[in-house]
């Protein structure tokens, strides 16, 4: 019998997951058949971006169930700024238009290896580097997840984690969902329409921005320490699958791991050596924080992925997948901050 893990090494860069967070169910069947009732009928269409690195329940899983059509539900890796960044303006539903993050470069950008070997070389300590504690923590806020789509049309529900983890991985969560987000006008128009803001709750049936008691956190079915050797950290990283796969790693594990700064230089010299990237230059990213960036142009597939390092000590501070043919984005990730602590909440 194959694993988890055995099953996603074979699949590799096929692997419509590969950019998932591995996590606790969030819907339960019966929560996606009210949300799919609460909807009404939506136009029957489907989505125009790819759904490569997305958990998918289909048109047609959510009729059977529902009675209804073309209702899609997205379980997605990426974020938002807890102040909800984005432009726009609060109507029933709130929520706010996304544009993609901007960069210096973007024309004309040179491959990212020589740039990513001279940050290496000049990191210095990150804050958590100074504590101690049992648990590992992160705050981060993810956009789309899920995301509820008709057609074109694309909700994209948007949460703040905290986690604490063990060394063997197990830990707790807790999460607060915040308000939708679309990744355009003609989106936010359509659910403003079809949807009220009684509708838009979390998982649980609470309302937007109520915080859900903690959560356990399992024990991963495959914990994997964080290598310092640099070939066990490029397979770590996935690195043999591309520079898709590789941005993913890279992802998951500063959401699970408080990096320390050796380790985080060398994540960007094992970036450095694999083929793909383009350096972008000075970036902000959704919590307003400056940094630097590099992107994989995947124009196969009709995806950019970004990722956006601290200038000062190379952490990562955001990550975010953009449709390249309509400069819209897809998913995001902002790591807000990594402790250590032996304390919970």
């Amino acid at each position: 019998m194959f694993g988890e893990q055995s099953t996603r090494t074979l699949l590799g860069p096929a692997d419509p997951a590969r950019r998932a967070t591995i996590a606790p169910p969030r819907f339960p069947a019966r929560d996606l058949i009210s949300r799919a009732e609460a909807t009404g009928p939506p136009v029957v269409g489907r989505r125009h971006a790819r759904p490569s690195r997305r958990w998918v329940l289909t048109a047609g899983a959510v009729a059977v169930a529902a009675g209804t059509t073309a209702v899609v539900y997205t379980r997605e890796a990426s974020t938002v700024d807890r102040r909800g960044t984005g432009g726009g303006s609060g109507t029933a539903l709130g929520g706010t238009v996304l544009a993609p993050v901007g960069y210096q470069y973007e024309t004309d950008a040179q491959p990212a290896a020589a740039q990513l070997r001279q940050l290496a070389e000049r990191l210095v300590a990150a804050p958590y580097e100074q504590h101690t504690g049992r648990y590992t923590y992160h705050r981060y806020v993810i956009w789309g997840d899920p995301t509820l789509a008709s057609g074109p049309y694309v909700l994209g529900y948007v949460h703040e984690d905290e986690t604490w983890h063990l060394s063997d991985g197990s830990g707790q969560q807790r999460t607060r969902q915040l308000e939708p987000q679309y990744p355009d006008q003609a989106s936010r128009d359509f659910w403003q329409h079809n949807l009220n803001s009684g509708q838009v709750k979390d998982r649980n049936g609470a309302p937007i921005n109520a915080t859900q008691p903690p959560t356990t956190l399992p024990l991963p079915a495959d914990d994997r320490s964080l290598p310092a050797d640099p070939a066990q950290l490029a397979q770590f990283l996935k690195t043999q699958y591309g520079a898709g796969a590789a941005c993913k790693e890279v992802e998951m594990a500063y959401l699970r791991y408080a990096i320390p700064r050796e380790t985080r230089a060398q994540i960007l010299r094992v970036l450095a050596d694999v083929p793909g990237f383009l350096w972008r230059g000075e970036a902000t990213d959704r919590a307003g924080r400056k940094g630097l960036a590099i992107t994989f142009d995947d124009r196969e597939h009709d995806e950019q992925e970004l990722l956006i390092f601290d200038p000062d000590t190379g952490a990562l501070l955001a990550g975010e997948l953009i449709v390249l043919s309509r400069k819209r984005t897809s998913t995001y990730i902002v790591i807000l901050e990594t402790d250590l602590t032996d304390h919970l909440g």
